[in-house]
């Protein structure tokens, strides 16, 4: 390397594809300045310059501030340190860009109001810890001051909603409606009524499902939503095994005996029409979150009521 090359501001733009007027700034702002001058004041700058030159036009399209290049350049940080920090911000701009294309993707799909836009856009925009507070919030509300089987809340709300990265269209679309159901008085004045049952019970000195049961109540509607859907008679082996199953875990609970009787009055249970919203509720939470297809649907319910009435005869 020739260390006594000079190259005029003009050649120096024409090797580094910089305009002069661009090559002046910095020269004049200290970033790159001029090696030596001509006897008639022109700049002139060395090999040295060049490649300073080209580590700053480097930087600044990275996105890198004049203060943060002449901090690398007066080596008071790093290049690693300054990437990194830019990566950071980097990532976390295309995360918001991805959920912003996934709401317009959303609003071109479901043609909703401006106003709805509106709120669209501020639940999509929320942090996970928002995320999470309302969820717990809703929770907070529908089981305050109930005797409710210890854990049994904090097992429901431990299912947080985690929209990823890059979520798809039908993810964010999940979270905007898990969001605006949780938040509807209608849905939580409902919940907090099955929430009073379950504290009725209780005060009664009933046994109550516990979050261990619930697990193993949710297995088998699980298994009749699979048995509904593939059109399996519940006249048959299987649905006598899952009616089995069920009363199983009822006369459990109940403290019944199994009788015909009893087994007729659960299947009146599962036909009378449910809420289908907390149905909906899981629904969602496993879109937004990847998980298995929910269980209970009304027409698992359905099935598992024919299925225990044909276990009867």
């Amino acid at each position: 390397m020739d260390d006594t090359v000079r190259y005029t501001i003009g050649e120096l733009a024409r090797r580094t594809g910089l305009s002069v007027k661009t090559i002046r700034f910095y020269s004049d702002s200290g970033v790159v300045p001029p090696t030596d001058r001509t006897a008639a004041g022109y700049r002139r700058y060395d090999v040295t310059a060049v490649s300073r030159l080209e580590l700053v036009r480097t930087l600044r399209e990275l996105g890198a501030g004049l203060d943060e290049v002449q901090r690398v350049l007066a080596r008071e940080t790093t290049v690693s340190q300054l990437a990194s920090t830019h990566l950071g911000l980097l990532e976390e701009q295309m995360r918001l860009l991805q959920t912003r294309r996934a709401v317009l993707r959303a609003v071109v799909k479901l043609n909703r109001s401006t106003e709805e836009v509106r709120l669209m856009h501020k639940l999509a925009q929320m942090s996970d810890e928002e995320r999470n507070r309302l969820i717990d919030e809703f929770w907070d509300e529908v089981s305050a001051n109930l005797n409710v089987t210890p854990g049994f809340t904090e097992w429901l709300r431990s299912a947080k909603p985690n929209l990823p990265e890059d979520p798809t269209v039908e993810q964010v679309e999940a979270w905007i409606e898990l969001a605006e159901l949780v938040r509807d008085p209608d849905f939580r004045r409902a919940t907090r009524a099955l929430y009073q049952q379950h504290s009725d019970r209780r005060d009664a000195g009933e046994p109550m499902v516990g979050p261990e049961d619930a697990e193993k109540w949710w297995a088998v509607t699980d298994a009749a939503r699979i048995a509904s859907e593939a059109d399996t008679p519940p006249e048959g082996a299987e649905g006598r095994a899952l009616a089995d199953r069920l009363i199983a875990l009822a006369t459990a609970e109940w403290g019944k005996e199994d009788t015909p009787e009893f087994r007729r009055w659960l299947a009146e249970q599962y036909d009378e029409e449910h809420d289908e919203r907390m149905s909906r509720y899981w629904e969602l939470l496993a879109t937004i979150n990847n998980w298995p297809k929910h269980p209970t649907t009304a027409a698992s319910t359905k099935w598992l009521a024919a299925a225990l009435r044909a276990s009867t005869q």
